[in-house]
């Protein structure tokens, strides 16, 4: 078997999860945490085909890697000022009490 293989299906397993609980959650939070989910596979999909490649120059997969990382806290700071700004208006994190912008 292809060393490849197991870390891919562990990738895909994490970004399938992930993709459920972002798309069948109804509250804000845990849908957040299936969108870091989803980017925790991408990461590691990153990584893999960096260690795995014809030539693993020993910079790019961990810069690509990092990059992720500094997008997924980006992303993790944003949607939790969101779900805050969301929960003091509404009193809830419920995503289906959040269908208009006015307050």
């Amino acid at each position: 078997m292809n060393p490849i293989v197991p870390h891919l299906v562990l990738a895909v397993l994490l970004f399938a999860i992930g993709m459920t609980g972002a798309l069948l959650r109804r509250n804000a939070i845990l849908t957040l945490v299936g969108i870091e989910l989803m980017l925790n596979g991408a990461n590691l999909s990153f990584v893999v085909f960096w260690r795995f490649g014809p030539h693993p120059d020993p910079h790019t997969g961990v810069m690509f890697a990092l990059f992720s990382i500094a997008v997924a806290a980006a992303e993790a700071a944003v949607g939790l000022a969101l779900i805050i700004a969301l929960f003091r208006h509404r009193r809830t994190t419920a995503l289906e009490m959040a269908d208009s912008m006015r307050g």
